[in-house]
């Protein structure tokens, strides 16, 4: 009979341990994704100030501008449809360029400004990221009649 306890305790103890391991890899994993959202989305209210996620979209022609001796950066990333103000301080990519595919990770802050802490480039001037691509051919589809 006590050997049969014992047993049961050390079920019952494996099995706990599986569990809170699975519980903490499951969480570890939930905050380690980054949704891809486009303008329209963020237009839409589907992203909350503070939440970090993935902008994608087009570097909106005449939207770059360097504040003068810092990395600064200001640029509108577009859809097509809507547009999202982005704000990055740090070295922007050698093929960053306007009117070019570009993801962006971060947040936005309270004005809806998105704030940038990676920028990632198209590859050459044939090349938009599949979800940018995706974005861009939806927004196409529909006329254009709000930013």
């Amino acid at each position: 009979m006590i050997a049969r306890r014992r047993r049961l305790f050390w079920v019952i103890g494996i099995l706990a341990g599986v569990g809170l391991a699975s519980a903490l890899a499951l969480r570890a994993f939930q905050q380690n994704v980054s949704f891809y959202f486009d303008p329209s989305k963020i237009a839409a209210g589907q992203v909350k100030p503070g939440e970090s996620f993935r902008l994608g979209g087009l570097v909106q022609k005449g939207s770059v501008v360097h504040v003068p001796g810092t990395l600064e950066v200001h640029f509108v990333v577009t859809d097509l449809r809507h547009s999202v103000p982005v704000t990055y301080d740090q070295v922007l990519p050698d093929l960053f360029r306007e009117n070019s595919g570009v993801i962006a990770h971060g947040h936005l802050d309270s004005h809806g400004t998105f704030i940038a802490d990676e920028v990632l480039a198209k590859h050459d001037e044939n090349y938009v990221p599949p979800p940018v691509a995706k974005s861009l051919q939806q927004a196409s589809t529909v006329a254009p009649n709000s930013h």
